[in-house]
C-alpha cells in the first residue's frame, strides 16, 4: 500500500490499497505506448479519457525545446474533424482535449487510429503522428429485443432447429461478443450456426419432441457473454409456444444471398427476388415474405419487399461513403395454422461511384515570405482527401503556369507549397494562388481552393532622386535661414525600407565646409541658407545631396544642386582714376588757357563689383563753376572743353562728377576735379606734392634719373604706337581702338594664352586694355603703348591669385598724364587677380 501521506490523512489502509492497485492499474492502461515507425512517432491511449490527460510529451519526441514550443508555434491539426487533442504549450506534452469513445470513432474495426498532423513554423514543417485508441471493456453485449417468442408445433421432430437473435457488443478483441449460454432445461439446447461473415450465429436445438397437451409453453433464458475483465453479459428472454401440426416449413434454395447495387442506383431499383418453396397445400403453402422482426431501421429506410413476391426493392438512397454493405433478413411465412417460417440473409454491398469532388484543406495559414527568401521555402502545409474510394478517392494537385510556386509531396496526400522562383514585392505584392484538385474517377471531379500570399519588403531598391541634378538661382543678399531648394527622392520598397532622410555631404567651397553655408531638413529634403551670399564673393557652389533609406543595411543615392547666386546692385561704382580720389583727397589738373573745344583735360574711371547691366557706368557733371566750359563723356568718363578758353573765363575751375550704374535701384558715387588754366605750354601738376619737399641732397639724382626713364618711356611709346596703328588700323577704323592679337606678339611667350590689348586712337593716348587669361595661367606679362608726353605713371601690375570658376574683370589705372589714361583690363576664367601699385615717376 502507498503511505498514508500519499492519499491524505482520511483515507483509510483499505482506500489505499486498493488506490494503489487502481493506480497501477492505470498506468498500465493509459501510459502510453508509442513509438517511432517508418519516421512517424505513435502513441497508443485507452478510450474514455479522461480531458487533460497526458498522452505524451510531443516536444521532447519531435527534439523540440520548450522555448521553440512558443517560437514556432507547436499545434496540431486532427485529420478526423474534431480536434480530440492539444498541445500543452508550457510543458510540450500532447493532451486529451475531448473524450474518445472507440467505438463511435471507428464501429468495430480492428484497429484504430488517429492520425494527427504537427505543425511548426519558422521555419515551417509538419510531422505525422499516430495515436491508437485502444479498446476498454465499457460495453455489454446486448440483444435487438429484451424477448423472443417462438411458435413451434409439436409435431416439430427432435434435431429442429431455430435461429435466434444474434447479440452485439461494440467493444473489439478480447473485449468483444465470445459465447453464448443457456438456462437449463430438458427439451432445448443450444448450438451455433456457422457463417461466412461472423463467428456463428446461435440457435435452438430441439433435444427431444413437444408434447402441447403436457407443456404448452416454455421459458428460457439466453445469455450472451464477452471475453473482457471482468466479464460483462447481456440476456434476452425466449418464449416458446407449442402449436398443433402444419408440419413443412418455407424453404430458401440458400440461407444467405450476395448482391451489389452501385451508389448511384435510382430508388425502384431491383435488388434481388427470393423465392421460397412449402411442400405444403392449401393455405399451408401460401407464402408471404416479410424482413427479420430485427431489422434495423437504416434498412428499413433504404429497402422495401413486395410481400408477395419477395423482390427487395430500393427505396431510399445509398451512400457508400456512409454504409459500405446491409445484411437483411428475411423471412418467408405460410398461412397455416400454426405458420412456419423459412429465413435467410441478404448482404447488399455498396459499390462506390465518383461522386464526390475532392477537397483542399490548408493545414496551416500561408505564412508571409520575404521577397528575397530562397527556393524551397515552405509557405504552407497543404492535405487532399476524397471521400471515395478506390480510383475515386485518388487526388492530384496542380498549379497554374508561371506561379513561382511549387507543391511539394510530404507523405499521403500532404503536400508542401514552396517557392520555386524570384520573388519581387514591388512587382507583385501578394499571390492569390488558385490550386485544382482533381480525382482519378471517370470522369474525374475537381475543386479549386485560393492561397493567399503576401511578399513582405525587404530593402533592396535605393531612393531615386526626380533629377539626377537641380540648378538653383539664388539672389544675393537673401535673408538667412530661407528655402532655396527642395529636392525630392522615392523608393520603390515599403514601410521602414521606404523612409527616407536627407543629408547634405561634407564638401568644400573656397575652403570651408559647406555645412557651413547651408543645411537641409532630413525630413521633406528642403535646403536653407545658413546666411547671405555676396555675388562678388561667391558665384556659384554645389551642394552634394545624399537621400538614405532607413532599411537594414541602408540604401543610399546622391544627387548634386548647382547653386548659382544672381547679381543684385548692391555695389556703388568705385572711382578709380583720378588716383588721388582713390586715396579720398581732391583731384588736381592742369590745362592750357589757350585750349580749343573738345580739349581732353582728363579721364575719369571707375569700377562696379556687380555684374551685367548692374556694372554699366554713366557719367555726368553734377555740379561745375561753369556749366558751359566742361562736358564729361556719358560712357567713357572722359572730361573735355565743350567751348574755346576765354580771358573772362577763372582760372580755377572746380567739376563734381557723379558716376551711376544701371542697376535697380540705381548705385552712385562722385568724384571732384579741380582744374587749374596756364598760360603757356601744359604742365602737369603732381598730385603727390609731397615729393617736393624731398631733401635736396637726392634732387639732381632723381632728376637724372627722371630724364633717362622719360627719354625711354617716350621712344618705347612711339614705337608701339606705330605698330598697333600700322596693323590694326584697317580692321578697327570705325571703333578708333587698336587690337593686336597675341599671335601677333612676337614677345608674348605663351600659346595658350589669350591676349587683347586695345588701344585708343582718339587724340592723344588715353589707354590700353589688356585683355587675357586661361584656365591655367600662373603668370601674366603685358606690353603697354605709352604716350611720349608721360611725365610719370602710376603702373598697375596684375598678379594671378587663386583659381575660381568665374570670369573677374578688374580695370586698373594708368597714366597720370592729363592727356593720356592708361586702363589695364584683364579678363580671367577661373582666376582672381592681385592688384600691386608699384610707381614709377618718370
Amino acid at each position: 500500500c502507498f503511505p498514508k501521506t500519499l492519499y491524505g490523512p482520511r483515507m483509510t489502509k483499505t482506500k489505499g490499497c486498493r488506490g494503489w492497485r487502481w493506480l497501477a492499474l492505470w498506468w498500465i492502461h493509459f501510459f502510453l505506448l508509442w513509438r517511432t515507425t517508418d519516421g512517424q512517432t505513435r502513441y497508443s491511449i485507452p478510450e474514455e479519457l479522461k480531458q487533460g490527460s497526458v498522452v505524451g510529451n510531443l516536444a521532447k519526441d519531435l527534439g523540440l525545446g520548450l522555448t521553440e514550443i512558443f517560437d514556432r508555434k507547436l499545434r496540431v491539426a486532427s485529420e478526423a474533424g474534431k480536434q480530440y487533442f492539444s498541445v500543452d504549450a508550457g510543458k510540450g506534452e500532447l493532451v486529451v482535449n475531448d473524450r474518445i469513445d472507440r467505438e463511435a470513432l471507428c464501429a468495430q474495426s480492428a484497429s484504430c487510429v488517429l492520425p494527427l498532423q504537427v505543425v511548426v513554423e519558422n521555419p515551417l514543417q509538419s510531422h505525422r503522428i499516430e495515436v491508437e485508441i485502444r479498446d476498454i471493456n465499457d460495453n455489454s453485449p446486448s440483444f435487438p429485443t429484451q424477448e423472443i417468442k417462438l411458435k413451434i408445433p409439436e409435431s416439430v421432430g427432435a434435431g429442429k432447429r431455430f435461429p435466434l437473435e444474434k447479440a452485439e457488443d461494440f467493444d473489439v478483441g478480447v473485449n468483444s461478443l465470445k459465447t453464448f449460454s443457456l438456462s437449463k432445461n430438458e427439451y432445448f439446447s443450444l448450438k451455433f450456426k456457422e457463417t461466412k461473415n461472423d463467428d456463428g450465429v446461435p440457435e435452438l436445438l430441439l433435444e427431444k419432441p413437444l408434447d402441447r397437451e403436457k407443456n404448452a409453453h416454455h421459458q428460457l433464458l439466453l445469455t450472451a457473454l464477452d471475453g473482457g475483465n471482468p466479464v460483462k453479459s447481456g440476456t434476452c428472454k425466449i418464449t416458446i409456444t407449442v402449436l398443433d401440426n402444419n408440419d413443412n416449413f418455407p424453404v430458401f434454395s440458400e440461407n444467405e444471398f450476395k448482391v451489389s447495387l452501385k451508389e448511384n442506383s435510382t430508388k425502384g431499383s431491383s435488388a434481388i427476388k427470393l423465392t421460397a418453396t412449402d411442400a405444403d397445400d392449401g393455405l399451408n403453402g401460401e407464402i408471404v415474405y416479410s424482413f427479420g422482426s430485427r431489422t434495423p431501421e437504416s434498412v428499413l429506410s433504404v429497402f422495401d419487399i413486395n410481400y408477395l413476391t419477395g423482390e427487395i426493392i430500393l427505396k431510399g438512397t445509398l451512400d457508400y461513403e456512409s454504409s459500405k454493405l446491409y445484411r437483411i433478413d428475411v423471412t418467408a411465412k405460410d398461412k397455416g395454422i400454426p405458420e412456419m417460417e423459412g429465413h435467410c440473409r441478404v448482404q447488399v454491398d455498396v459499390e462506390d461511384v465518383n461522386d464526390n469532388s475532392p477537397e483542399i484543406v490548408l493545414t496551416s495559414k500561408p505564412s508571409p515570405v520575404r521577397e528575397d527568401a530562397p527556393s524551397g521555402t515552405v509557405v504552407a502545409l497543404i492535405s487532399a482527401r476524397d471521400q471515395d474510394s478506390g480510383e475515386n478517392g485518388k487526388v492530384k494537385l496542380h498549379l497554374p503556369k508561371g506561379s513561382p510556386f511549387i507543391l511539394k509531396p510530404s507523405y499521403s496526400n500532404n503536400y508542401e507549397l514552396v517557392t520555386s522562383g524570384v520573388l519581387d514585392r514591388e512587382r507583385l505584392s501578394e499571390y492569390n494562388i488558385e490550386i485544382t484538385a482533381t480525382d482519378s474517377g471517370s470522369p474525374p471531379l475537381w475543386s479549386k481552393k485560393t492561397v493567399p500570399v503576401t511578399i513582405t519588403d525587404v530593402n533592396d531598391n535605393p531612393p531615386v532622386f526626380t533629377q539626377p541634378s537641380y540648378n538653383v538661382y539664388l539672389k544675393e543678399n537673401g535673408v538667412p535661414g530661407s528655402i532655396l531648394y527642395s529636392v525630392s527622392a522615392y523608393d520603390e520598397d515599403f514601410g521602414e525600407n521606404a523612409k527616407i532622410s536627407y543629408s547634405i555631404l561634407d564638401s568644400k567651397v573656397q575652403d570651408v565646409s559647406v555645412s557651413s553655408y547651408v543645411y537641409i531638413n532630413s525630413d521633406n529634403g528642403s535646403i536653407y541658407s545658413m546666411h547671405s551670399f555676396d555675388y562678388e564673393k561667391l558665384k556659384v557652389f554645389q551642394i552634394q545631396v545624399q537621400a538614405k533609406d532607413q532599411g537594414s543595411p541602408s540604401l543610399s543615392s546622391n544627387a548634386t544642386v548647382h547653386v548659382f547666386i544672381l547679381d543684385q546692385n548692391d555695389n556703388a561704382p568705385a572711382v578709380i582714376y583720378p588716383s588721388s580720389a582713390v586715396l579720398g583727397s581732391l583731384s588736381h589738373q592742369r590745362m592750357p588757357r589757350c585750349a580749343k573745344a573738345g580739349h581732353l583735360v582728363t579721364k575719369v574711371t571707375a569700377v562696379d563689383a556687380d555684374s551685367g547691366h548692374n556694372a554699366w557706368m554713366s557719367y555726368r557733371v553734377a555740379e561745375a563753376t561753369d556749366a558751359s566750359l566742361f562736358t564729361v563723356s556719358q560712357y567713357t568718363g572722359e572730361v573735355r572743353t565743350k567751348r574755346s578758353v576765354s580771358e573772362q573765363d577763372d582760372s580755377s575751375q572746380r567739376l563734381l562728377i557723379e558716376i551711376k550704374d544701371d542697376g535697380e535701384p540705381v548705385q552712385s558715387s562722385t568724384v571732384t576735379v579741380s582744374i587749374l588754366m596756364e598760360d603757356g605750354p601744359h604742365e602737369p601738376i603732381l598730385e603727390l606734392r609731397q615729393k617736393a619737399a624731398e631733401p635736396s641732397t637726392k634732387t639732381g639724382r632723381i632728376t637724372l634719373y627722371l630724364i633717362l626713364s622719360l627719354a625711354s618711356v617716350s621712344v618705347l611709346s612711339l614705337v608701339t604706337f606705330l605698330i598697333l596703328a600700322v596693323k590694326c588700323m584697317k580692321s578697327s577704323r570705325s571703333s578708333g581702338s587698336c587690337c593686336m592679337r597675341r599671335s601677333d606678339c612676337e614677345d608674348y611667350k605663351n600659346p595658350n594664352r589669350n591676349l587683347q590689348i586695345q588701344l585708343n586712337t582718339d587724340g592723344p593716348i588715353k589707354y590700353v586694355e589688356v585683355l587675357g587669361g586661361d584656365m591655367m595661367s600662373q603668370s601674366q606679362s603685358f606690353r603697354s603703348c605709352m604716350s611720349p608726353m608721360s611725365e610719370y605713371s602710376d603702373f598697375t601690375l596684375i598678379k594671378p591669385s587663386s583659381t575660381t570658376d568665374f570670369k573677374e574683370v578688374i580695370s586698373v589705372l594708368d597714366a597720370s598724364l592729363p592727356d593720356s589714361t592708361w586702363t589695364f583690363e584683364s579678363q580671367q576664367v577661373r582666376s582672381n587677380w592681385k592688384i600691386t601699385r608699384p610707381h614709377y615717376n618718370l
